[in-house]
């Protein structure tokens, strides 16, 4: 097996904290968003209307109020250190796949050490079979959300199809009026050919979202962002996502997706087969990439993929660090890496006097 350990390269420049300076020697305040798919964060409860069945103390995995604790407090220490190189307040919103209710994600923010910043959550029941739905959490210190909805994916030729939905926040981003989606599209379980036309119908649905909110406002800021078990080059992402990996590509309602490069530099958010996918993404609106109708724009991009993250040794050394292996409990993280999107806007008077 080829080591994976050489992919690990950093991804966007380091930062310092609050401002930075860029060539035109004009300083910029940084905010990031992130996205992580959080692998199967169940409670301990047997859902009535959900297969949960193998996350209960009963179940082969054996799973308890001990190892969700636990989990929680990983995930939490995961979310605390993302960004805060950045800025000094970490993630100011943060999208979930794969969290099993609201409940769950209550319980995650009010876990050390995120609980002091005062998370809250957006979030609806979904009607996935496995109970997993999309989430979206916010400090009120940088973001007020204004409305939010659910959108049902559907496949015409299968009535009986359910998955997640995908949930848009609308809001208030340090003064800044930004559209949030998040999603998390079919798998490929059956095979990715055969699994691709759903991905098709996931990829547009988040485009009629992301047209009737360009259709609604001039520029509109939008952050499409979640594990789309595609990678950027494939054409659920190319062509019916409409994306380009190249920013002056980015107009006339084409999206920018700043993974393109990541994934041409072989730099994934899980690994399988030794080779790297990098399904994780956050995807712009052209006004994020031009700064059009607002302050703050994109600079950068990095997938959270620090040594404790990674598997150490074995077959599998350098691979995400999950929580299970089948039924075996490993006490690791998640199965994929989170990820995180930079953006800047010019400092003004109110930041000098900080």
């Amino acid at each position: 097996m080829t080591s994976l350990r050489p992919l690990f390269a950093c991804a966007v420049l380091l930062l310092a904290a609050r401002s930075f300076a860029q060539k035109d020697d004009t300083r910029y305040v940084p905010l990031c968003v992130g996205f992580y798919n959080i692998e199967n964060l169940y409670d301990t409860l047997d859902g009535p209307d959900n297969d949960d069945a193998e996350f209960l103390p009963t179940a082969p995995k054996q799973w308890n109020t001990q190892r969700y604790t636990r989990k929680l407090g990983k995930m939490a220490q995961v979310i605390s250190e993302m960004g805060r190189d950045v800025h000094p307040d970490g993630l100011a919103c943060m999208g979930f796949a794969e969290v099993e209710n609201r409940s769950v994600l209550q319980d995650l923010v009010n876990t050390a050490p995120i609980n002091k910043r005062g998370y809250r959550i957006v979030h609806h029941d979904s009607p996935d079979r496995r109970g997993v739905d999309v989430g979206f959490i916010y400090n009120p210190k940088h973001f007020t959300p204004f409305a939010d909805r659910a959108y049902r994916l559907r496949d015409p030729a299968d009535s009986t199809f359910r998955t997640r939905d995908q949930l848009l926040v609308s809001g208030v981003l340090d003064g800044d009026t930004v559209h949030f989606i998040v999603a998390h599209w079919p798998s490929r379980r059956g095979g990715e050919k055969v699994s691709q036309p759903r991905r098709f119908l996931a990829a547009q649905l988040g485009r009629h979202i992301e047209d009737s909110l360009m259709a609604r406002y001039r520029h509109a800021r939008i952050i499409y962002m979640g594990d789309l078990n595609d990678d950027p080059t494939d054409p659920s992402i190319r062509r019916f996502l409409n994306t380009t990996g190249d920013k002056a590509q980015a107009v006339n309602g084409k999206l920018y997706d700043p993974m393109w490069e990541l994934y041409q530099k072989g730099i994934g958010s899980l690994a399988w087969n030794d080779s790297w996918n990098l399904f994780d993404q956050i995807i712009l609106s052209p006004a994020l990439v031009t700064g059009e109708g607002g302050r703050y724009h994109y600079y950068g991009v990095r997938v959270f993929n620090e040594p404790y993250l990674r598997q150490k040794d074995g077959p599998f050394a350098g691979y995400p660090n999950r929580t299970f292996v089948g039924d075996q409990y490993i006490d690791g993280y998640s199965d994929h890496f989170p990820v995180f999107v930079i953006l800047v806007r010019p400092v003004d008077g109110g930041d000098a006097k900080q």
